[in-house]
């Protein structure tokens, strides 16, 4: 990867290239440096860059088969997941076993639950029990001895996490334009974010300076509200990033998008001279306020990639699903066509459209399929996968003492056929 950055006293990008960020052989710093040269040789050196409207250009959509991978690479820990959260959301965190089979389709589970049980021991005991006190005894399921261990885990690290998480819901609330949300959609993308199962009950009412709850969550007419202004909240990633070059080059850098296109992936020559002519507008961080600004101007249209760059970084996955995103809508100011952003922006970020959902990803967190920009509430995700991979190690062990066991019985048939 390399910064498209340029110091205050120099007209000139300055840049760092990495292999694998080639467009054809030439980086967009070529172009870059191409026009500025152009510039230079005419006689008004004051010519202002005039960028062309963004309606007629279009960016073809290209796979990206090593960001397709680490979706797919999750698929199983999601699905885990998803199956453990509709246990843990049943009174006494326990469900007959054939209520969970009626859930399949709503779970996206293509397996019969047996079989789930089977190829995932550890997550869950099963017992009899009756539905009602005169009906037959079925079977249960019930949280397991390894399960609970976890969920203790996961308690602790969101424990030692708190002050981040307070800073991810502010800075949420912040970006949006009444800085109020609404409490039950925060609610339905905590797991994008990390947040706690009950951080509008117990973690928000410990930080009163910054958070307040207004109405009854769970009505549908209720909003977390933004109490004060955290000036250590409002500095951005990619802000963040420029101080922190700045202060190892010893160059003041401008705040700048990375821009990493995949191998192999071309741009016709009007689209990059728009993204030329784009990079060099100045950034503008999504935390202030551009309510007057033209919606349709090149300079919103940055301020707008820079909203859903921030709003990646700080999902735990640097990823989030473009369905989700389009509920904050009226909140962050996005037109009923803001999708288009990650195919138009695609050496920013990439749309994946992997199970038939399409996903923004921001392209800088990972290194082929895996993620490097790691957020430190990933280690429950880490937990939980230990949890799985015990299990996946038991039922791989139990397998092959059955096939050991059949193997000799088999052998003793023989012996006992020869004699």
């Amino acid at each position: 990867m390399f910064v498209l950055a340029r110091s205050e006293t120099v007209v000139h990008s300055v840049a760092r290239p990495i292999p694998g960020m080639l467009l054809k052989n030439r980086t967009i710093v070529y172009y870059l440096h191409n026009l500025n040269t152009t510039f230079a040789s005419h006689t008004n050196p004051k010519i202002n860059l005039q960028i062309k409207p963004i309606s007629s250009l279009k960016v073809v959509w290209r796979k990206d088969t090593y960001l397709d991978q680490a979706i797919e690479k999750d698929k199983q820990y999601k699905l885990c997941a998803r199956v453990v959260k509709e246990v843990l959301n049943e009174p006494g965190q326990a469900i007959p076993l054939r209520y969970l089979e009626k859930r399949r389709e709503r779970l996206r589970l293509n397996i019969k639950v047996k079989t789930f049980l089977r190829r995932n021991p550890g997550l869950f005991d099963v017992y009899y029990d009756r539905i009602k006190p005169k009906s037959e005894s079925v079977e249960f399921l019930r949280v397991s001895d390894r399960l609970k261990q976890f969920l203790e885990e996961e308690k602790r690290i969101c424990m030692e996490n708190e002050p981040l998480i307070v800073s991810k819901l502010c800075k949420l609330l912040m970006m949006s334009k009444d800085k109020v949300l609404s409490a039950d959609k925060l609610v339905h993308v905590k797991r994008e974010f990390g947040f706690p199962n009950d951080f509008l009950v117990n973690l928000v009412p410990r930080y009163p300076q910054y958070l307040r709850i207004v109405g009854y969550p769970g009505e549908g007419k209720s909003f977390l509200e933004l109490v004060s202004w955290n000036p250590e909240f409002e500095k951005s990633v990619i802000e963040q990033r420029a101080e922190e070059e700045s202060r190892f080059t010893g160059i003041r850098v401008r705040p700048n998008f990375y821009y990493k296109l995949p191998p192999g992936f071309f741009l016709r020559k009007e689209m990059r001279e728009w993204v030329r002519d784009w990079m060099e507008l100045d950034y503008t961080s999504p935390y202030q306020d551009v309510s007057h600004w033209d919606q349709a101007s090149p300079e919103m249209e940055k301020r707008t990639v820079g909203v859903f760059h921030e709003l990646l970084s700080l999902s735990i996955f640097k990823r989030v699903p473009v369905p989700i995103l389009g509920k904050f809508s009226d909140e962050y100011r996005f037109s009923n066509a803001f999708s288009s952003v990650f195919t138009r922006h695609s050496g920013i970020f990439y749309m994946s459209l992997k199970g038939g959902i399409k996903t923004a990803m921001l392209r800088e967190a990972y290194k082929d399929d895996e993620l490097i920009d790691r957020d430190p509430l990933l280690e429950i995700k880490d937990k939980f996968v230990e949890l799985l991979e015990e299990g996946w190690q038991d039922s791989a062990e139990q397998l092959r003492l059955q096939k050991e066991e059949i193997k000799k019985n088999m052998e003793m048939a023989a012996i006992r056929n020869d004699e």
